[in-house]
């Protein structure tokens, strides 16, 4: 592995990382998921990732769960020119607030939006997403760091994405009312403990994401869809046929 242009580190030029921030405060408010986005894709760029950074809530993306929501009811519809740049990342990283405990609805609309996708082949006919890393990064001041990763990497690996070790990160304040994130005298950019994960969190994204794309992806045999319905088994065997 090479050393990057502007770095000492390893050169991930090739790769492409989307940042999707699920903040409910639409631009230019400031968003506190913000202050980690832009830590996590520093390091991205410093090594030569290309980077996009999407803030859902600012364009009209539809609730549902089909590709294009205009075919169903809906007369406008963002997601269709905002999910082939997802579609297209080596990376992605759901980054988020937690609200009463739970993820925010702008991150739950990504999830279902990227469900839509689910049934899409790609060219080895294995699932869209196979080949692909995700990881996440949540803030707030209330509990909920684990619960709201949890389900968003599970969400993820479902249709198809790679999930490295250590794939969260996140900061919370003290429980109740208090200073978020960015807020003076909150020791969120401080924190060694945050800081650490999201650190830990943005290389193994970046280490994965290299095998896989220097790999070729996910080895085809035995996840190929088109191979299934097309009556291959992968060794799998029908109880009915046992002896």
């Amino acid at each position: 592995m090479t050393a990057s242009p502007d770095s000492t580190g390893p050169d991930f030029t090739g790769l492409k990382a989307t940042f999707v921030n699920c903040t409910l405060k639409r631009s230019p408010e400031r968003s506190h998921t913000q202050g980690l986005v832009d830590a996590s894709a520093a390091i991205m760029r410093k090594h030569g990732v290309e980077v996009e950074e999407i803030r859902l809530v600012d364009h009209d993306v539809a609730t549902g769960v089909y590709p294009d929501m205009r075919e169903h009811g809906w007369e406008t519809d963002a997601w269709p020119e905002l999910s082939p740049g997802i579609i297209g990342s080596d990376i992605l990283v759901v980054a988020g607030p937690i609200w009463l405990g739970d993820n925010s609805s702008q991150t739950k609309k990504l999830i279902e939006r990227i469900y839509a996708h689910s049934g899409e082949l790609n060219d080895k006919g294995q699932y869209l997403f196979y080949g692909k890393v995700a990881g996440c990064l949540i803030t707030g001041n209330e509990d909920g760091i684990k619960h709201c990763a949890q389900n968003v990497l599970y969400s993820l690996q479902h249709v198809g994405y790679t999930i490295p070790p250590n794939a969260d990160a996140g900061w919370i304040g003290e429980a109740g009312p208090g200073p978020s994130y960015l807020d003076p005298g909150s020791g969120g950019p401080e924190n060694d403990f945050t800081n650490r994960n999201t650190t830990f969190m943005t290389w193994n994204l970046l280490h994965l994401a290299r095998m896989l794309k220097d790999a070729g992806g996910v080895p085809g045999y035995g996840n190929q869809r088109k191979e299934w319905d097309a009556g291959t088994r992968f060794d799998f065997e029908n109880p009915e046929y046992r002896s």
